[in-house]
């Protein structure tokens, strides 16, 4: 009883049947206009047109305005209709411009050494011109919220490459036990369990030592992961809660339903930061194993190059909530460091916002695919790419570079997997090989290409991440995590099974169909 007591109060419950009263509403709306249906499906029919000229005119990834065009197309009457509701994006008018207000704020606060950038370009003008790309400031003139700022790249900083989610876990309590003056966490998921109580049980403590902590998570993320009103239960605890993307709101207005904050940030004491595709939940330590052995990819920064990440997060908080003033100068990384940082290469974080006009993510790795000239190794848990990394990661391959792909032989989602599948021949063919990570689900969001360049981070190759959520990655050029990274490539190589060009060919019709379909609809997945 108090099972159903709990499922009929729950907000998932209290959701899905608001959205059954509006699906209920517009049924029986129509049925009393269909005395008018002959002027009613012309109304229906000028909408799904007017939608079909104004997303062939949208600035957006062609691949994705097919995905939509061709659902209006098929269905005119409620296809064009269903776009205006759930399709289009709105931001409302505080994100928008807390959006702006953060811009302003903190694009002074990231600015270049000049000194790094002339090393760089003497040693690989190549890398030197994707560094430019992250670490130029990219303005909007028509919309200020919309404008891109720098990320640097910064030497004086150490790094470790962490997999998988156990030797993250390790390495993140060890820093929070160090914690003295604050701690900063920003997540997709998190979940209670052994990983999250252990984390929280330290937070407490800190907090009673007068250590500042805040917290921002993702209300869809941590959907059916954490009870209603967690964040004031956490707020009850002395740390600093923010809820992003909250449930409940989109309901009643849509604003920023499918733009997540994907991304993964921990911050302590300004001088050791962490990032990477581990969220704080069981499964990413294994401690249970939904999908088999769950393979995931962090990194450990000490040093100059933690200051993005703080700003990062600072930019997300000023998102989630009341736009907060923040005094920058007494978070950077020296504050609270004797002596200097050790110096690992070259280290430059960076993150990435689908509310303003470029798609950071996508051109990083678009960058280290073209730029390769011996090898580009990949570990992604979703293969859903667009025709620019399709044709990348193709010309690359036929041009003699060993592009290598892993991803997961136990799959999270059953469709997504089927759509990553259907890449598979025409990358073969080209001459890419495709692997597949056969103890378990590949969670590892990683590139390494040519024994220099690397980067690790939260960005999945689909749609959503390339385009609709926050996320957020550090690009690595010379540095320890670099040769750390290709070493635990080729042990996941020697733990996965090759696909074969006649497996590709030796597929059921049936299959074959369905991935068609599916992987017309990818970009809507």
């Amino acid at each position: 009883m108090k099972k159903l007591i709990k499922l009929l109060t729950s907000r998932v419950f209290i959701v899905g049947m608001l959205m059954m009263l509006q699906a209920a509403f517009l049924v029986i709306g129509l049925h009393f206009l269909t005395g008018y249906f002959v002027y009613m499906q012309s109304i229906l029919d000028l909408i799904s047109l007017l939608v079909v000229f104004y997303l062939m005119n949208k600035e957006e990834n062609p691949s994705y305005k097919l995905a939509w065009v061709i659902p209006i197309l098929l269905f005119p009457l409620f296809g064009g209709l269903f776009y205006v509701l759930q399709g289009m994006q709105r931001t409302n008018k505080r994100l928008k411009e807390n959006t702006a207000k953060t811009f302003t704020d903190t694009v002074s606060l990231l600015p270049q050494e000049a000194s790094i950038l002339h090393e760089l370009k003497r040693e690989d003008p190549a890398v030197y011109n994707q560094v430019c790309y992250m670490g130029k400031k990219q303005e909007n003139f028509f919309d200020e919220s919309k404008s891109v700022p720098p990320y640097p790249i910064y030497k004086n900083t150490e790094t470790t490459y962490l997999t998988p989610g156990e030797a993250f876990f390790d390495k993140l309590t060890e820093a929070l036990e160090k914690a003295e003056h604050y701690i900063f966490l920003e997540y997709f998921i998190i979940e209670e369990g052994v990983m999250w109580n252990s984390i929280l049980e330290i937070l407490e403590r800190k907090v009673r030592q007068g250590v500042e902590v805040r917290l921002i998570y993702d209300d869809m993320g941590c959907l059916m992961k954490l009870p209603e009103n967690y964040d004031s239960y956490l707020r009850s605890k002395g740390i600093r809660c923010r809820v992003f993307n909250p449930f409940r709101a989109h309901i009643l207005r849509t604003t920023i339903m499918n733009n997540r904050d994907h991304r993964k940030i921990a911050v302590i004491d300004g001088h050791t930061g962490f990032t990477g595709g581990a969220n704080l939940a069981d499964e990413y330590i294994n401690v249970t194993h939904p999908f088999g052995h769950w393979k995931d990819a962090s990194v450990m920064l000490k040093g100059e190059a933690v200051w993005s990440l703080t700003v990062m997060f600072f930019r997300t908080w000023n998102l989630t909530g009341k736009y907060e003033k923040i005094n920058y100068e007494k978070y950077r990384p020296h504050i609270f460091h004797r002596g200097g940082f050790k110096s690992d290469g070259y280290v430059q974080p960076y993150g990435d916002s689908p509310f303003d006009s470029e798609t950071v993510g996508e051109m990083v790795y678009l960058n280290i695919i073209n730029r390769a000239t011996r090898y580009v190794y990949i570990a992604t848990p979703y293969l859903v790419i667009d025709h620019e990394l399709t044709t990348a990661l193709i010309l690359a391959a036929k041009s003699g570079v060993d592009v290598r792909i892993v991803t997961p032989h136990k799959y999270d989602k059953w469709y997504v997997h089927i759509v990553t599948q259907s890449y598979y021949t025409e990358l073969i063919r080209a001459g890419a090989r495709i692997y597949e990570y056969t103890p378990g689900f590949v969670h590892s969001k990683t590139f390494i290409s040519d024994d220099t360049k690397a980067t690790v981070g939260t960005i999945n190759l689909d749609y959503r991440s390339l385009y609709l959520h926050f996320e957020c990655g550090v690009f690595f050029y010379r540095s320890r995590a670099v040769s750390q990274l290709k070493e635990d490539y080729l042990q996941m190589l020697s733990l996965s099974r090759e696909i074969t060009p006649r497996e590709c060919l030796n597929v059921r019709w049936y299959v074959r169909l369905l991935r068609s379909i599916f992987k017309m609809f990818a970009p809507l997945l």
